[in-house]
């Protein structure tokens, strides 16, 4: 028996596990959270926290680390490795138009999705290239090196060695390395900060990063995302819709899937896989806003909404509170269509809540339907996960088997699991074409049974409302 750690150093805390690398069961586990902070962040903060969460021995007898941690931050180094600036954190919002810019730039956002699988955003590494260029030109020109935070994390542990590296789930998500072609796009880097930059090696997904003075492996590493993917346990023919204030849907593919519109961002997964990913504007928010509206909570929204009927006595409402990104309409507002005097009630309110969230999500996922991607169950993460009116309507609605994960660490599960792939691989006991078979998140099942048909007219009810509000706003035939 080996003894791995998987930690995860996420926007507000470090979580370690430290597990069994033969059978996956967690043996102990660690928690300290980051100090409150904004867009700009010292990543001493980051060791600091992971030394808290490690206190008390917790990494005794551990043999391998992964690292995950959160996406599309920036660490802008200069030429002697120390940090120009503080980390830029990967939600920071001000290279919006920065972003705007760099799509104008290369010619639109079929031209950045053709490039590297995605159109830059504000929170892209490239953006906040641009930002940094056009708001602190002193500090941009010194830039000589760039790394994320599951990058600068490895590389400490490692006793920061001449050789720098990252993995192709987190490359994926800057905006100058493509899933599809396995290479940078230094060109992209200099159209952003204006010169070329040291970039990290990106290493296999088994591949170790490297080993301690004391020779503990540290493999690879990973962005939250496809760590929680790997420690989920999902693959071919399941998708997983992250049930936030916005929502995002991905799945587990055998390839890269080149989206001119943009409605697609095409990342790697930890695997040797890829994750398209569809993010929609407007989830929970949707429910929130209703549940303010109606006087009560999201549990009392939930047990209103199954108090009416599938349909909502023909109630419909487009969640696109906040615009929306699929299908592309950023300037719009929400819409509910189809009040009657009979349909005017509370309840009947909330069930279109929960329906219309529920349908946003579904036109997402037939956008990675439509691309060929097989989905046979569906994986539902968020507290909204456990809103019985979710349950209830979610499996006719998205047309699968749902499965709802009991909560746990699962990122750093993910970067558990690829510490044990990397050390059996290394030590000849695991193929670096299969990682170790830990066993599946515990999990409750949803199947979609005699409701199928109900599911699929509300759906059509949906899509009649959406297609007269917004004609021809969507068609995921769009994509190919």
């Amino acid at each position: 028996m080996g003894i791995v750690a998987g930690l995860d150093s996420s926007s507000e805390s470090t979580r370690i596990v430290v597990c069994d690398t033969d059978t996956g069961a967690v043996l102990k586990q660690g928690y300290a959270p980051h100090p409150a902070g904004g867009s700009d962040v010292d990543p001493q903060a980051w060791l600091l926290s992971l030394g808290e969460a490690a206190e008390g021995g917790l990494l005794e007898g551990v043999q391998a680390i992964g690292v995950s941690a959160q996406q599309q931050g920036l660490l802008a180094l200069d030429a002697g490795g120390v940090l120009v600036r503080p980390a830029m954190a990967g939600n920071d919002k001000r290279a919006q138009a920065a972003a705007a810019d760099l799509i104008d730039a290369l010619g639109g956002r079929s031209a950045w999705a053709q490039a590297v699988g995605l159109v830059p955003h504000s929170g892209l590494a490239v953006a906040k290239l641009r930002w940094l260029a056009r708001s602190e030109p002193e500090s941009a020109r010194r830039v000589a090196e760039l790394l994320q935070p599951h990058d600068w994390l490895v590389w400490q542990l490692l006793g920061r060695p001449v050789r720098r590296t990252t993995d192709r789930g987190a490359a994926s998500g800057t905006g100058f390395w493509s899933a599809a072609t396995g290479g940078y796009r230094p060109d992209l880097v200099e159209l952003a900060l204006g010169h070329q930059v040291r970039l990290p090696d990106v290493i296999g997904p088994c591949e170790p990063a490297g080993h301690t003075p004391e020779g503990l492996l540290i493999s690879a590493g990973t962005g939250e995302t496809m760590a929680a993917a790997f420690g989920l346990g999902v693959g071919i023919g399941d998708a997983v819709i992250s049930l936030g204030a916005s929502g995002s849907v991905f799945a587990v593919h055998h390839e890269a899937l080149a989206d001119p519109t943009g409605t697609i961002t095409s990342y790697a997964d930890a695997t040797g896989m890829h994750l398209p990913v569809v993010h929609t504007l407007n989830a929970v928010r949707a429910l929130r806003g209703t549940a303010e509206l109606l006087g009560c909570d999201l549990e009392g929204l939930s047990e209103l909404a199954l108090a009416s009927s599938p349909g909502s006595y023909g109630l419909v409402l487009l969640p696109y509170l906040e615009g929306e990104r699929t299908p592309h309409l950023p300037h719009t507002a929400g819409t509910l269509a189809g009040l009657r005097r009979e349909s005017m009630k509370r309840e009947h309110l909330a069930r279109a809540a929960f329906e219309g969230m529920l349908c946003g999500l579904a036109d997402a996922l037939d956008v990675l339907r439509g691309r060929g991607v097989e989905v046979r169950r569906v994986f539902l993460l968020g507290p909204a996960a456990d809103l019985p009116a979710v349950r209830a309507i979610a499996p006719a609605l998205l047309g699968a088997q749902i499965v709802v994960p009991q909560p746990a660490d699962y990122a750093a599960l993910g970067a558990a699991r690829q510490a044990a792939w990397a050390l059996g691989v290394h030590h000849g006991t695991l193929s670096p074409r299969q990682p170790p078979m830990w066993p599946a998140a515990a999990s409750q099942v949803f199947e979609p049974g005699e409701e199928l048909a109900v599911g699929q007219a509300v759906r059509q009810q949906y899509v009649a409302v959406r297609e007269q509000t917004h004609p021809g706003a969507f068609d995921p035939a769009r994509t190919v």
